[in-house]
């Protein structure tokens, strides 16, 4: 694990940074992961690739592909971004599994573009959130959280406790021991889910509550803590008395609704 303790600004971790779909958005035919091309039926043929020089707002503007047509090892991934680049907002349908879809790798993926898009927000953190001014990982007064990144879990500043969950959470969820494969995982490693859903879920409740005016100007753009909550009330993969975060009750959704 690469310690980020010493760096002033936030390296994320390199799987999930120059992840294949998130840097050119590919197409899920194994034609289109190497020339980032698709050929339609009696159609033209569709570029699915950011050409180099390509303008942030014209970044992933080609037309949806139905998931059934998704035929790569990374077609949940390349799913699970087209939903969300459709509508953030619309959190159940994002995390509306296709039928036929396997359940663990379904929730394997949205784990890890989870913790993709955390690192946004610990961007943005890094503008307030200092060693010197939060030196504990804290949510609410009653909560202190300790870093599990050292020999010894001990606290940590807010900001290094989060680089080191992101990083952790990156290196379990690329291990090849435990998740070798993007199709298939085994029942021994999905129990890890959980562990790594409460860990990154204390980056939320840090932002809520100690940096609230960053916290919703994220949320407002991403609803990126709306569907994490969702997500692991839907998989139960925590407990309700750890969702501290006030999110669902905000807009009038209750638990059992989710």
């Amino acid at each position: 694990m690469v310690s980020l303790l010493s760096t002033p600004t936030l390296q994320y971790p390199r799987s999930f940074y120059f992840d294949p779909i998130e840097r050119e958005c590919q197409s899920g035919s194994a034609t289109t992961a190497t020339t980032g091309k698709m050929k339609m039926a009696d159609g033209p043929t569709i570029i699915r690739r950011n050409r180099p020089g390509t303008a942030a707002k014209d970044f992933c503007r080609w037309p949806d592909e139905p998931f059934e047509e998704m035929d790569s090892t990374l077609a949940v991934q390349q799913y699970i971004q087209q939903m969300i680049r459709k509508d953030p907002s619309n959190v159940d349908l994002i995390l509306k599994m296709p039928e036929a879809q396997d359940e663990a790798v379904w929730k394997y993926e949205h784990l890890r573009q989870f913790c993709m898009e955390l690192n946004g927000l610990t961007v943005r953190l890094q503008a307030e959130c200092h060693p010197d001014t939060c030196t504990q990982m804290t949510a609410t007064e009653q909560w202190i959280f300790l870093c599990a990144a050292h020999k010894t879990p001990k606290e940590c500043p807010a900001i290094d406790y989060t680089r080191h969950t992101l990083d952790g959470a990156a290196c379990l969820l690329n291990s090849n021991k435990y998740f070798p494969s993007r199709v298939s995982i085994k029942e021994s490693s999905v129990a890890k889910l959980g562990s790594v859903s409460r860990r990154v879920y204390r980056i939320f409740s840090h932002a809520y509550y100690h940096h609230r005016t960053i916290f919703d100007e994220f949320e407002n753009e991403t609803f990126l803590c709306h569907r994490f909550t969702a997500f692991v009330i839907k998989y139960s993969l925590m407990s309700k008395e750890n969702l501290i975060v006030p999110i669902m009750e905000e807009d009038g959704t209750t638990e059992s609704e989710a």
